[in-house]
């Protein structure tokens, strides 16, 4: 047997004012989304950015159906958009960012496995890595370098050879 540690850096910020001018204005557009979820069933709202390398930012928010499984996660919302959208142009950076209504929410969200697995999907495609902000209302904001660097053993199309 041989053991491998997986382990990657992440860049923790006090807050968005930390940020520089892109990616502050990236969370301040995640924010924005953050606005528009439509999410009558969890009462947890989520907005996304997507910074494409053209210089366009998508946007994207959870949009909740009755029947659970049938709705999207802000992350994917913004990203399957840019692909229908802007296809061919790589994805630069994702700002997420999430609250509640019936509580505050001072923590950095992550992804969902589903959201990781589709932004994973694009990180290979594109073969340059896909920057993450995380953030939840208010408070610190973590920075990833990689999709992948949160779903180091990802599905991958060669599993389907």
């Amino acid at each position: 047997m041989i053991k491998k540690k997986v382990s990657f850096d992440i860049s923790v910020f006090s807050s968005i004012d930390e940020l520089g001018d892109r990616d502050e204005k990236l969370m301040k557009r995640a924010i924005e989304a953050r606005k528009n979820a439509y999410s009558p069933y969890s009462n947890f709202t989520v907005g996304a950015a997507v910074l494409l390398e053209n210089g366009e930012i998508v946007l994207g928010n959870n949009q909740e159906n009755a029947a659970y499984p049938s709705g999207l996660c802000a992350e994917r919302v913004a990203v399957f958009y840019a692909g229908a959208n802007y296809p061919g142009v790589k994805i630069k950076a994702i700002a997420i960012t999430a609250t509640s209504i019936n509580y505050k929410v001072d923590a950095p969200a992550a992804p969902c496995g589903n959201c990781r697995q589709a932004i994973s999907e694009y990180e290979i495609n594109q073969e340059s890595p896909i920057e993450l902000f995380l953030m939840g209302e208010t408070g610190k904001v973590i920075k990833c370098n990689a999709i992948a660097d949160i779903l180091p053993l990802a599905f991958t199309s060669s599993f389907l050879l």
